[in-house]
């Protein structure tokens, strides 16, 4: 008998899963971001973490990549958005980003933020979060 088919029956209903996250983590990118004179046309690094909740019918249940929510999709088109255009605000990106993302199937919630690390010099970045709860 398949291992999986036996540790099935064997799982309590009450710790089947309730949610489903996919996170793309601290992505690291340039982009012209930034308001200030010295910040226009000068590329600067921009961490981006996505988490995005997904319901059940989204969420692989086999190891079969057809079934998958596409990673490859985060990570290309977050860059594309960045790359695509100059932005004052992080805050525009972020929200172009969300935008994006939560119009995909199956998602059920949602957190996007940005920061950039290399502002000051005593903290690890300066950001903005956006979140569906």
């Amino acid at each position: 008998m398949d291992e999986a088919v036996r540790l099935e029956r064997l799982v309590p209903d009450r710790l089947a899963p309730k949610t489903r996250k996919i996170v793309l983590e601290d992505y690291c990118l340039s982009a012209d971001i930034g308001f200030h004179e010295f910040e226009i046309g000068q590329p600067q690094r921009l961490f981006v973490t996505v988490e995005v909740w997904v319901d059940a019918a989204a969420f692989a249940e086999s190891d079969d990549q057809c079934t998958a929510w596409d990673y490859d999709f985060l990570r290309t088109e977050i860059g594309r958005l960045a790359e695509g255009r100059r932005f004052n605000l992080q805050e525009t990106l972020v929200r172009e980003i969300y935008d994006l993302i939560a119009a995909r199937y199956g998602v059920t919630a949602l957190r996007v933020s940005s920061r950039k690390p290399d502002i000051y010099p005593d903290c690890a970045g300066v950001g903005v979060e956006l979140t569906s709860f």
